[in-house]
């Protein structure tokens, strides 16, 4: 089953779309296409984060007068754009988590990087550490101490005269892994400081975005494809995206 829906499904919710648009939703999952610079969990900041807004959005849709249910399966940093997946059930965040857990769920990002990657194409395996006070990870080669394992692979898919389109694959699903390890090879993200981008982006964001999920689903077991539409940025339609 492809699903592959870059507008937000019509409902009167549109006082939502500065944060997400719907991809999909149904009894038991409910996709978004997240906007960059939205928090997907709480943290010390206070901002609002992506599952509370989701929250609100079903009570509205539905009319709902209690609590109603959305489970983060996954996260994607807050500078990232793209595809984030929530439960409306515990059992299918349960079965969700477990596909996480046991790496069957696909994950393809696509990133813009003002330098080619050497190779064009490579897996990358490195161990990470996090400064927790600085919130930035850092790639080893071999293992370290309080370190983990992450790996991912990469392909460049496009050019222009500046930038370099390439996909990644993650394996693993660590906290700044693509950030990292990309910048390890000195493959930047576009507009991302933490990780060495000599400038930020007009709208604060990276270009770094979720592109498509590829899982079976928790309760039908189908094989479902989902896939966000890229930001409105002008770098990613050069690319035509």
């Amino acid at each position: 089953m492809l699903l592959n829906t870059p507008e937000a499904i019509n409902d009167p919710a549109n006082e939502f779309e500065a944060f997400f648009t719907v991809v999909y939703e149904d009894n038991h999952l409910i996709a978004v296409n997240k906007k960059n610079g939205v928090l997907v969990q709480g943290d010390d900041t206070g901002d609002k984060p992506l599952s509370e807004l989701v929250k609100e959005y079903l009570k509205k849709k539905y009319n709902k007068p209690g609590n109603v249910f959305a489970g983060v399966i996954h996260r994607i940093d807050r500078p990232v754009s793209g595809l984030v997946l929530l439960a409306k059930t515990s059992k299918a965040l349960e079965r969700m988590n477990k596909q996480f857990a046991d790496k069957i769920i696909r994950k393809t990002y696509l990133m813009i990087s003002g330098t080619m990657p050497e190779p064009a194409n490579g897996k990358l395996t490195h161990w990470l550490t996090k400064d927790a006070k600085r919130n930035v990870a850092r790639a080893h080669k071999t293992e370290v101490k309080d370190s983990k394992y992450c790996e991912l692979s990469y392909s460049l898919l496009k050019n222009s005269d500046r930038y370099f389109l390439i996909q990644v694959k993650p394996v693993t699903g660590r906290s700044h892994q693509i950030r990292c390890q990309m910048a390890s090879i000195g493959c930047v993200i576009k507009g991302d400081l933490k990780y060495g981008s000599p400038r930020s982006n007009p709208d604060g964001g990276i270009c770094l975005h979720a592109h498509s999920l590829e899982f079976e689903h928790p309760v039908s077991g189908e094989k479902t494809v989902l896939k966000a539409a890229v930001p409105e940025y002008t770098l990613w339609k050069a690319f035509g995206y």
